[in-house]
């Protein structure tokens, strides 16, 4: 399994829209890839802004590349997402899972 990792920060005072816009469109488009294994949006707030931490587990590269596409390491940040956010990575992160647990 492979973890793809991504960041953004948003105001405190929109936090809900990069929240909702994840619920409503990044989830459903991930769960019509074959190979997607599940994913986490994880918040942690400061003092004037708010960061994301996304998780997004899939099977192999080729499962990434198809929401990716070929250059795996680009950041997918959709217009709406844009929006909502102050600033977010270009980039991410790909870690193959070692060892897993879950209770």
């Amino acid at each position: 399994m492979i973890v793809r990792s991504w960041r953004g920060q948003a105001r405190s005072s929109n936090a809900l829209a990069y929240s909702e816009h994840f619920r409503r469109t990044v989830l459903p488009e991930l769960e019509n890839i074959t190979g997607f294994l599940g994913a986490s949006l994880l918040r942690r707030d400061g003092p004037d802004s708010v960061e994301f931490l996304v998780l997004t587990r899939w099977a192999s590269m080729d499962a990434i590349r198809a929401f990716a596409g070929n250059d795996v390491g680009k950041a997918v940040v959709e217009p709406e997402a844009v929006q909502a956010l102050l600033s977010f990575d270009r980039t991410v992160q790909h870690y193959e899972v070692v060892q897993d647990v879950s209770r």
